[in-house]
């Protein structure tokens, strides 16, 4: 697995900045926000509770609440701007919860969520064991979780511009979906299924791609980052070497998007750690079993 990490400081402070600008800015986020609601079709239940992580500004949310009417629907993001932003698309008809929390520690109880739902939120996040140990922790056995994240050939235009202006690093780093896939099993979910798809947005100059990550919030947050301002000749340096990926005129800029799902598992479901697999069972089972 990659040994890269994220500050996670930077990227709370990244976006509670574009709580303002998220929305002129996420087209992108909508259109993979649309196959990822498709995912839920495999859940044939009435979910009692659903939760959207990493949720933003709450178009998704909104969607969840529209699809689950009768469900609790709880948005949890990191950066408070962000939920406050989502005020508005909470309606006093089709209302859902915002509660400020970090993905790796939710304020819920063990096992009480039947639908988790995380659009473009889960590459921000570079503890994949803690993360889907929580995913699991949270999840009824049987509750379905479904999200999509960045995979590494995002942005690998932008990445291979700034590549022949220093050596550097300028643009944030993603886990492959085999990564993400084997800490799905480790945490013990059942089942996972993984897609990868490619978008290519293109802009008339690459400016354009910058200001759009700047608004959208996704811009560097790896701790290994350069500090301070970037000289004016690199800068130039790798506008000049994006100019020369032109296709048709236009810049292109890749975004590899991970699809996935999985279910929660029976209880005691093994899990893998550190090469050894635990199971865990109530004390109430274990002394159901001694008589």
């Amino acid at each position: 697995m990659s040994d890269f990490q994220l500050d996670q400081r930077q990227v709370r402070r990244n976006f509670a900045a574009a709580a303002a600008t998220y929305e002129r800015h996420d087209a992108l986020q909508r259109e993979v926000q649309t196959h990822l609601l498709e995912r839920l079709s495999f859940y044939l239940d009435t979910p009692q509770r659903v939760v959207d992580i990493g949720a933003g500004t709450g178009r998704g949310t909104a969607l969840l609440k529209r699809r689950y009417p009768k469900a609790e629907v709880i948005a949890f993001d990191l950066a408070l701007p962000m939920l406050r932003a989502a005020k508005q698309h909470s309606s006093w008809r089709k209302p859902f919860d915002r509660v400020c929390a970090e993905a790796r520690a939710l304020p819920l109880a063990d096992h009480s969520v039947d639908v988790l739902h995380s659009n473009l939120c889960f590459q921000w996040i570079d503890d994949l064991p803690a993360l889907f140990g929580e995913c699991m922790r949270v999840l009824k056995p049987g509750g379905l979780m479904a999200f999509s994240s960045f995979g590494p050939d995002t942005l690998m235009e932008l990445r291979a511009a700034w590549a022949a202006a220093d050596e550097r690093a300028h643009v944030s780093r993603f886990l492959d979906m085999h990564d993400v896939g084997d800490a799905m099993l480790a945490a013990g979910l059942r089942d996972p299924v993984l897609d990868v798809f490619r978008y290519t947005l293109t802009y008339s100059e690459p400016r354009k791609l910058l200001e759009e990550l700047q608004g959208l919030g996704a811009t560097n947050a790896d701790r290994q980052r350069e500090r301070g301002l970037t000289g004016k000749s690199r800068y130039r340096r790798m506008l000049a070497a994006y100019e020369t990926m032109r296709v048709d005129g236009r810049i292109p800029a890749t975004w590899e998007v991970v699809s996935a799902h999985a279910w929660g598992p029976p209880v005691g479901q093994p899990r893998r750690v550190g090469g050894m697999e635990i199971a865990s069972f109530s004390i109430d089972k274990l002394r159901g079993s001694r008589r």
